[in-house]
């Protein structure tokens, strides 16, 4: 009944996945490749999150 009062987790996670781009773009950026990969695959677990809720 007051589900809009409710916060939506998908937007918290789409701002966590959209900072994790950022991240990763700046330590390519500043050369540390394996930083950038392993926030990369940081993002992309978040990635896969949002989709299986987009999906539910």
């Amino acid at each position: 009944m007051f589900s809009f009062l409710k916060p939506d987790s998908i937007k918290k996670l789409q701002k966590q996945y959209d900072a994790k781009l950022e991240q990763a773009m700046k330590a390519q950026r500043n050369g540390d490749i394996r930083g950038y990969s392993e926030i990369t695959a940081e993002a992309e677990k978040l990635y896969q999150e949002i989709q299986g809720l987009r999906k539910a």
